[in-house]
């Protein structure tokens, strides 16, 4: 009965409240809260609306149409939960669904929206919500809940916040407390282990086991005239402390009744006047009879100014600089005088061309050269004298020459067009000749066909004009390089659909395409010096193939804009790479597939780069008329990088239509640099 009769009073004060609430006007606002109260009133009917007599139904349908639910209306806002203040110099709060700006609602002036609130009856129901930048009017159930929060109520009328209580546990004698004991005596006696722990401690500090930090003695006596930063006062922890500078102490001259010699004279005042006025003396002594007579210091004002801008602008703290020497930060390379021979001096001219020199090759003993020029002439040159020894007009500019290494053949390879033509240069001994001419004889055309090949196949036919052999390609051939057992060559056709890198076998006169996809424009290949490897440079990658496995072993990345050129350390792990945006890539193969260094040494293109067969030396060409000569030290040792150290630039050729330096190549035997220019002349430089 007793329960029965709290909840009927419980819904009742709910009732009352709630009646109370809706019937009321705030009596006073702020409209910059949100909360202000308008000059006029409500109708009555509104009143009568928001009484307590209305039913659950009617207020939860009145919840659903609020214009406030975030479930019904999509936010204004688009741009997410990220600071406002990120937007809030922008015109827009986010874009709809086509992508246009949400302009943002012209804000009023605090005049305007006072006028605009002074008119509405319902201004005091407004709030402004930030987040969508638009206004929002209240509903009278959410004015409700604000009210209840404010005044420390719960949001919603439905809920009791002094509802009956419901034990869950029944014991007998439930009207006492759990117990009536009255509280030990141990809880009022002192503790014996806290005693004995206390007179641990007193022991240990008389025998000196526990030792205090003894508090700084000031000295009793002070230094007037010391440096502040020898004061322990000064002394800050963490960063050093700099004392603030300190004016300078007055001497005889600043006395008021100085010694006659630090008067000066009337001529010397004179002087004063013709001097700079950073020359000229700051302060001029003067006599006076007595210190009453002492006029005011002029620079009074001036200086105590100074004074404080001193104190003001010292800094307090040290910032510690490095004095680093700029030659340190250079890398410690050898004396050039140590990495002696290198070429540095122009010694010889090879003369005799009418176009520019596309291509230069070097025979195996290092006493002949070959060069192949546009003007359809191939020359033989003797290199000690620069005789010209033969001349062939194969009437087609010639783009590439390349000598048989083997000293035993001398056959010279030249590429012009879609031709590469197999030359016997008449040297050597008579078994020699015998040898090549059995080489060189193809009694009738052969066309070599490869049927797992759906490229067009290479003819191999007599050249009877020069007693050689001339095989036909499908396309213009680049480049021409030979195995180093000299039986076999590669060329390079990078111009069509077809491009290809070709293998051909002198002795069995067989042509083979052992690339069926190449992933890329060629630009060159070339042979490993001591192992099966192949490399095939495209404009981005090299591409590095196993011929016996006939696989893929390594890729490359130069991370240029073209590859121009390529060549093989004798030793075979490491290669350099020339670009056409005037870079030098060295790969060392054992250690990673980017470059170990990048070298920008040219302005223009590089039109080849070569490394010496037995000296340590690597030299490129470029169409500035240039060639840069670098010493290149590869180590036994694999922990040890390569030394590239840059010795020497060479210069000489002179620009013909925008090229320069089309070819370099260096002697076989000594450190000497053969150098073709599209000025139609051969250089030798010499150490």
């Amino acid at each position: 009965m007793a329960r029965t009769k709290k909840s009927d009073r419980t819904k009742r004060e709910i009732l009352d409240e709630q009646s109370a609430e809706n019937s009321s006007l705030p009596e006073s606002g702020n409209q910059d809260e949100n909360f202000g109260r308008s000059d006029a009133l409500e109708p009555a009917h509104d009143e009568q609306e928001s009484s307590g007599k209305e039913d659950d139904e009617e207020r939860h349908h009145a919840a659903e149409e609020s214009d406030s639910s975030e479930d019904e209306v999509a936010p204004r806002n688009t741009i997410g939960d990220v600071p406002l203040e990120w937007y809030k110099e922008e015109e827009h709060i986010g874009y709809d669904i086509s992508g246009k700006k949400i302009k943002k609602q012209t804000r009023k002036d605090r005049i305007d929206s006072f006028l605009a609130g002074a008119d509405d009856s319902k201004s005091w129901r407004k709030i402004f919500d930030e987040y969508n930048d638009e206004e929002v009017e209240l509903t009278k159930e959410e004015i409700g809940i604000i009210r209840r929060i404010l005044k420390g109520k719960t949001p919603n009328t439905e809920v009791d916040p002094y509802a009956d209580y419901v034990d869950w546990f029944v014991w007998e004698d439930k009207g006492h407390p759990l117990s009536n004991a009255p509280e030990p005596k141990r809880r009022f006696i002192p503790s014996k282990w806290e005693h004995k722990k206390v007179l641990r401690y007193v022991r240990a500090i008389r025998k000196g086991w526990i030792k205090f930090d003894k508090p700084e003695e000031e000295p009793p006596f002070r230094l007037l005239w010391d440096d502040d930063s020898n004061l322990e006062d000064s002394r800050r922890h963490g960063l050093s402390y700099i004392p603030a500078p300190k004016p300078k102490l007055p001497g005889h001259e600043e006395s008021y009744n100085p010694s006659v010699e630090y008067i000066p004279t009337q001529e010397e005042i004179n002087s004063y006047q013709l001097m700079y006025e950073e020359d000229r003396p700051k302060f001029i002594p003067r006599r006076f009879e007595s210190l009453r007579s002492v006029p005011a210091y002029e620079s009074a004002l001036k200086e105590g100014f100074d004074r404080c801008l001193d104190l003001y602008l010292c800094p307090r703290t040290r910032k510690k600089r490095l004095n680093i020497d700029p030659e340190a930060l250079k890398p410690k390379l050898p004396s050039r005088k140590d990495l002696r021979p290198y070429p540095t001096t122009c010694y010889l001219e090879y003369r005799g061309h009418i176009g520019p020199v596309q291509s230069i090759s070097i025979e195996t003993s290092g006493q002949w050269i070959a060069s192949g020029s546009t003007d359809g002439a191939v020359r033989i040159w003797e290199i000690e004298t620069g005789r010209c020894l033969k001349v062939w007009d194969v009437g087609e500019a010639v783009q590439h020459v390349a000598w048989n290494p083997l000293p035993e053949l001398p056959i010279l390879a030249i590429s012009l067009g879609q031709d590469v033509l197999l030359l016997n240069t008449g040297l050597g001994n008579d078994e020699e000749q015998l040898k090549v001419k059995e080489l060189l004889n193809v009694a009738e055309p052969v066309i070599t066909d490869d049927a797992s090949d759906s490229t067009p196949t290479v003819s191999w036919i007599p050249y009877t004009k020069y007693d050689g052999i001339r095989l036909k390609h499908f396309k213009a051939v680049s480049t021409i390089e030979w195995h180093r057992k000299g039986d076999y060559f590669t060329t390079v056709v990078p111009s069509g659909d077809s491009r290809a890198v070709l293998l051909h076998q002198l002795s069995k006169k067989s042509t083979h395409n052992p690339f069926k996809k190449l992933h890329g424009l060629p630009v060159s290949a070339v042979f490993h010096p001591t192992r099966s490897i192949f490399f095939v440079a495209t404009k981005k990658h090299v591409r590095v193939y196993d011929l016996v496995k006939t696989k893929l072993i390594k890729k490359l990345e130069a991370g240029v804009r073209e590859i121009s050129s390529i060549s093989i350390h004798p030793g075979g792990d490491n290669v350099i790479v020339g670009s056409k945006e005037g870079k030098m890539c060295w790969f060392d193969m054992d250690l990673s597939s980017q470059p170990y260094k990048m070298l920008k040494i040219h302005p223009k293109d590089i039109t080849n780069v070569a490394f010496h067969r037995s000296y340590p030396l690597f030299a490129s060409c470029s169409d500035d008329c240039t060639a840069y000569v670098f010493h290149g030290m590869v180590y036994s040792d694999l922990n040890q990088n390569p030394l590239v150290v840059p010795l020497e630039i060479l210069r000489g050729h002179t620009s013909s239509n925008g090229r320069g330096v089309l070819d370099c190549k260096f002697h076989p035997r000594q450190p000497w640099l053969f150098t073709a220019g599209a000025d139609s002349v051969i250089k030798l430089y010499c150490h």
